[in-house]
């Protein structure tokens, strides 16, 4: 357990032992609910961590502001997420205002650090999604501002909470294939999802300190996690070699571009209701379009990546990433001295799957209560024995059934113990997003890169 975890269940419980009040209500001494003013109302912000709250958890909680840079956006996600509270378009006045218990910070990645560091030093608890920053200085300063603030800050990691991921956690804690040595992990994702960053501001290097930051701190997270030890070293190599300037052609966005007759990424966003409604009705507000072409010149970003990574306790992990795959899912293989896990997540071929690449990223995201259930297989190989089938039963929604449980974890049982150490705090956040900033910093000068180099971080050989 991180230290910020610590400190946010002892504070909870010490409150909770003071009152009348359940733990779970999260009582703070200023209110029978737990105030929460949200800073980002895009599409993760008002569905995951906006309306799924209200739906879930309004006895327990309540929304006092949301602020975003586009005040016609703010009003919406105010209707969508089906609050009463004020809206904002400046957060020091949202916080001065309605004096919350918890910021839950949804921006744009690299202005992440700017609200969790105000947040924490105006006295409120921090909730941020992730990546928890994209610079290497962020990080440092987020560091900072926690050891000197008496506040906590959670970071929002979801796939630690699947129920696959975590009977892969399980098998590893019981030692079923002896000491673990080494990880292959390859991330693919298919031409609806993958090129979907490339359309918005995470194509730029700026924004969302590329891919290696904003969607791999996801998988390097899971992998610390995985693997129990902190990154030690990274050595990457990437390029941009389909998306961007290579394309044949490029327009100013889908809606008007000449192309669309030959264009295979044409997307016509007027047909996507959610889309249209939070950012096609307020892009005359701050001129973010969300359907920008794949192939705009200012797209910097890589779209093939592939490190290796040594951690503390001597494992080496073998990393990739694919941004334009005709199939979205995973493939990971844990070699241990006593034997071989695999485990993988919606290759097609490997059964007979009943959903289309264009719909498994949408089912993936739907956070409605309606639960797909699959069974998913992980094969336990030992040394000179045959192999194990581990069934898995999964879910589809709310990222593999990730979501919810983080959730309630964090509103409803806080205080629970967790076997497998699911809750992720700043050190958790930081040692999964410096993996990605060493990578982009080891592709730039060809080296490979310290992570004890980046912040004042010391890898340790055990997480735990």
């Amino acid at each position: 357990m991180t230290k910020s975890r610590r400190k946010f269940l002892s504070s909870i419980s010490m409150l909770a032992a003071s009152t009348a009040l359940p733990l779970h209500a999260f009582d703070f001494g200023t209110s029978k609910k737990l105030k929460i003013a949200l800073i980002g109302t895009g599409i993760r912000g008002t569905t995951f961590w906006g309306k799924r709250l209200m739906t879930e958890y309004s006895d327990i909680l309540e929304f006092v502001g949301l602020c975003d840079i586009n005040p016609s956006r703010v009003e919406y996600g105010k209707q969508y997420i089906g609050t009463t509270c004020p809206t904002f378009t400046d957060f020091d006045e949202m916080v001065s205002t309605t004096r919350p218990d918890l910021v839950i910070v949804t921006t744009k990645d690299s202005t992440h650090h700017e609200f969790i560091i105000k947040g924490l030093e105006m006295g409120c608890d921090v909730l941020t999604e992730k990546p928890l920053t994209t610079e290497a200085t962020k990080c440092q300063a987020i560091l900072d501002a926690e050891k000197k603030s008496d506040k906590n800050l959670i970071v929002g990691f979801n796939y630690r909470w699947t129920p696959y991921a975590t009977k892969v956690k399980e098998l590893l804690m019981n030692n079923s294939i002896g000491k673990l040595v080494s990880v292959d992990f390859h991330w693919y994702l298919n031409t609806y999802h993958g090129a979907s960053y490339f359309r918005r501001w995470h194509g730029q290097m700026a924004s969302s300190g590329s891919l290696w930051v904003h969607k791999a701190t996801h998988h390097f997270d899971l992998l610390n996690w995985w693997i129990d030890s902190e990154p030690k070293e990274v050595f990457a190599y990437g390029d941009l070699e389909f998306y961007g300037k290579n394309g044949p052609f490029r327009g100013s966005n889908c809606r008007s571009c000449d192309h669309k007759s030959k264009c295979d990424f044409y997307w016509d966003i007027m047909t996507d209701e959610q889309s249209k409604k939070l950012y096609v009705d307020h892009e005359h507000a701050d001129g973010y379009i969300r359907d920008n072409c794949l192939f705009r010149e200012e797209i910097d970003i890589y779209d093939k990546m592939s490190a290796q990574v040594k951690y503390a306790d001597n494992t080496v992990l073998n990393y990739s990433l694919t941004t334009y795959s005709p199939l979205e899912g995973w493939r990971a293989a844990f070699n241990g001295t006593e034997g071989r896990i695999e485990a993988w997540m919606d290759i097609p071929y490997s059964k007979d799957m009943d959903l289309s690449q264009a719909e498994l990223h949408a089912q993936e995201m739907n956070q409605a209560n309606k639960e797909v259930f699959n069974i998913e297989p992980i094969i336990v190989h030992k040394l000179w024995k045959d192999f194990e089938k581990v069934n898995v039963i999964t879910e589809r929604s709310g990222h593999g059934g990730g979501d919810g449980r983080l959730q309630d974890k964090i509103f409803k049982n806080p205080s629970t113990t967790d076997e497998f150490g699911r809750s992720a705090g700043i050190r958790d956040g930081a040692m999964s997003c410096l993996i990605g900033i060493a990578a982009r910093k080891s592709i730039e000068t060809g080296q490979a890169i310290k992570i004890a180099s980046l912040t004042d971080l010391e890898p340790k050989a055990k997480r735990t």
